[in-house]
């Protein structure tokens, strides 16, 4: 696959970006908030993978859904763009002895998805808000594409107007969507929002069922 087919969408180049994630690795499990830990427990309870199922975790990071998942799942596909995130979390399957998490290089709108591989639940925590709004609809249409009957996506996003003095978000490489823009970008794609969670004012959770056989994406070409 061509790498940094994300960057016309993001602040920041693909490659800044992995840069950037890869450098923090080791921490990073460590660094995050309450939110970003509460929003993990709630996207880990919504995706609720039977052991037939296959979940795609998109901006894997270094696998606090994946591996979560994986004991219930038959198997989870986990991507990312950092290499060193990546890495930890390979390392972190290995300890916890999960041998069906299969993590490698995948962007949103191009995840690495084998040709004829089944994917019926995706994920995504804390990183599709590097897109801009064009970006995430792009991205979303990519998740209703894999035929998934399911997509759960905790992020950052906007209930109200932010608050500038609140930590959830950096302007300068992170561009957040108001909760109404992604359940749109849901419904153009042939899917229902069953529910939304409000973590805090910008950080939702957001549950969202297929309409149908799933056969076909609106708008797909």
């Amino acid at each position: 696959m061509s790498r940094g087919s994300d960057v016309a969408g993001m602040k920041k180049s693909v490659e800044e970006h992995a840069e950037r994630f890869s450098e923090k690795a080791a921490e990073y499990d460590d660094s995050k908030s309450e939110e970003y830990h509460a929003c993990a427990s709630l996207v880990i309870d919504h995706a609720d993978p039977t052991p037939d199922d296959v979940v795609l975790d998109l901006g894997a990071g270094t696998g606090a859904i994946a591996l979560a998942l994986a004991p219930d799942a038959k198997r989870v596909l986990a991507r990312d763009i950092s290499e060193g995130m990546m890495d930890e979390g390979r390392r972190k399957a290995a300890a916890s002895g999960l041998s069906n998490v299969e993590f490698d290089y995948g962007e949103f709108r191009d995840p690495n998805v084998p040709a004829g591989q089944r994917v019926d639940v995706v994920t995504s925590n804390f990183a599709l808000h590097h897109l801009d709004d064009a970006g995430k609809r792009e991205a979303i249409r990519v998740m209703a594409g894999t035929g998934a009957r399911r997509i759960v996506l905790g992020d950052v996003a906007f209930f109200e107007s932010p608050d500038p003095s609140e930590p959830y978000y950096s302007p300068e490489v992170d561009d957040p969507a108001t909760v109404g823009t992604l359940v749109e970008a849901f419904t153009d794609v042939g899917f229902a929002v069953v529910d939304v969670e409000r973590v805090h004012d910008q950080v939702a959770v957001i549950v969202a069922e297929r309409i149908g056989s799933g056969d076909e994406v609106p708008g797909a070409e």
